[in-house]
């Protein structure tokens, strides 16, 4: 289908029913040394005690407690504990020399930090004076006190960060099951559009909607498996979207989707089923949607900007969704000055937070994205409002 009006809301069913696969994927094991920032598939229950063992929380001398109830008190010291050293017998009376995760000495129910004695060695023999007197239990981990074994360490859906991985890793765990990225492919064209670091000859301008789909996908969830870039040529680009087909679970698309002469994605992907619409929104009016070789594809708009904003609306929540991270919903924020907004098409104002406001950053226009650099939210403002005072309430939708 080529042609139509759709609102921004009847796209966004749209695409989501074309994407549905995305949130059916099974859970994949990852070691884990790759599971940073990856979203757990299933809870996951400590396999150990943590304490394993009984052990010392600091450096000092293991005793048991009914011998230092009275202080000053001098123990003669049966010898040195270490982190690693194995299970020991404790005899009652007597002090072991023990440091900080060193186990606890079978007998023994306290430890006396080194600062609060004295120790002294006579004629071969080693004795310390305690002190300070210590109840049962002081310094002292017990087994289990940490985590039980069997008890829940992380829940389904926790986004995995580094003090989890501590975690995983101090109960043995070497692999968790996580949800599956999706495998997102990239395509971006345009005869006009040359890579960075080339020489721009007459009429050619840098590729910046290639690099900026592409990290947009990967800053959502994704694992991007493919960055192409098609010339205004159908067999190029269809040759190059079959491929893309064949190695990713969705395809985005930028360019060639409008009313012109040399609109390549329409050109190809029309007549094999895909449909081209307008959407009552601005910047980002010229979508289209197709399915290659069972593949969903979002053909998005040429314009740098307008390709930033269709993802943000279409693409990104779905990405989010299928690597189970949380949704970015907009917040309501007052503008710090007055906005005009065309009528009949929903607009989407880039806009900088500044205090406890928002601030309308670069003109209107689809091509600015330097100055698109500068905001970090998207004003939403409904079709049928065409002005806001300062002060007015806005939906703000970070970016």
């Amino acid at each position: 289908m080529t042609g139509g009006r759709r609102s921004v809301e009847e796209h966004v069913e749209h695409v989501a029913a074309l994407l549905a696969s995305l949130r059916t994927r099974p859970a994949v094991r990852v070691p884990l040394a790759r599971a940073l920032n990856r979203v757990l598939a299933e809870p996951i229950y400590a396999p150990i005690d943590l304490p394993a063992f009984r052990n010392s929380q600091m450096d000092g001398y293991a005793v048991d407690a009914a011998a230092v109830a009275t202080v000053p008190v001098t123990l003669p010291v049966r010898g040195v504990l270490a982190a690693g050293d194995g299970n020991s017998v404790h005899e009652a009376g007597t002090a072991r020399k023990i440091m900080t995760g060193a186990p606890i000495p079978d007998g023994a129910d306290a430890v006396v930090p080194v600062e609060d004695t004295d120790s002294s060695v006579d004629g071969g023999t080693a004795t310390v004076t305690v002190h300070r007197s210590v109840g049962a239990g002081t310094y002292v981990r017990e087994r289990g006190s940490d985590i039980a074994a069997g008890a829940e360490l992380l829940p389904a859906g926790q986004l995995i960060a580094a003090r989890h991985i501590a975690a995983l890793a101090a109960v043995g765990v070497t692999a968790v099951p996580v949800r599956a990225l999706p495998q997102v492919a990239v395509i971006s064209t345009g005869s006009e559009l040359v890579v960075g670091g080339t020489d721009l000859g007459p009429g050619k301008i840098f590729n910046s909607n290639g690099p900026a789909l592409a990290a947009s996908a990967l800053a959502n969830g994704a694992d991007v498996v493919s960055v192409d870039h098609s010339d205004d040529d159908a067999e190029e680009f269809a040759a190059k979207i079959a491929h893309a087909a064949s190695v990713a679970e969705v395809v985005f698309t930028s360019g060639g989707v409008s009313q012109g002469d040399f609109e390549v994605v329409k050109d190809v992907l029309g007549p094999r089923g895909g449909e081209f619409v307008s959407v009552a929104m601005q910047p980002g009016g010229p979508q289209g949607t197709a399915i290659v070789d069972g593949v969903p594809v979002l053909a998005f708009p040429g314009n740098p900007v307008s390709a930033l904003v269709s993802f943000e609306m279409f693409a990104r929540p779905l990405l989010r969704a299928a690597a189970g991270l949380p949704p970015i919903d907009p917040v309501m924020l007052p503008l710090t000055a007055d906005l005009t907004s065309v009528a009949g098409k929903r607009q989407f104002f880039r806009g900088r937070r500044d205090g406890d406001g928002v601030t309308v950053v670069s003109g209107p226009g689809s091509h600015l994205i330097a100055g698109m650099s500068g905001a970090d939210v998207l004003l939403d403002v409904a079709a049928d409002t065409t002005s806001l005072r300062a002060g007015d309430l806005v939906k703000a939708l970070p970016l």
